[in-house]
């Protein structure tokens, strides 16, 4: 059996606007990760790890964006336009497929 590990936000599909990039783009919001860590090898576990402290930082907020004191939101808003640009500039597009 093979062990699955993620390619790290940096090398994820559409900009890291998948739901692991944005698990690791979370953390850095809340300052769970610092900015320079991409979890780039971080098996399933580690990954679930991370997800449980996520969770449990939007918990607070109901897990929208608008809740989020002025500061974390500032954060957010600034963290997730940068990968939107990105993202739209390697060819992502935001609507959805028939597929999805």
């Amino acid at each position: 059996m093979t062990l699955q590990t993620y390619v790290g936000i940096d090398q994820d599909n559409d900009g890291g606007l998948t739901h692991l990039g944005r698990m690791v783009r979370d953390a850095w919001v809340f300052g769970i990760l610092p900015e320079t860590e991409t979890c780039a090898g971080w098996d399933s576990a580690r990954m679930q790890n991370l997800y449980e402290k996520v969770y449990a930082a939007w918990e607070p907020y109901a897990h929208l964006p608008s809740r989020l004191p002025e500061e974390l939101r500032e954060r957010h808003t600034k963290l997730y336009a940068q990968a939107i640009t990105s993202a739209r500039e390697g060819g992502w597009d935001a609507e959805l497929g028939e597929d999805d």
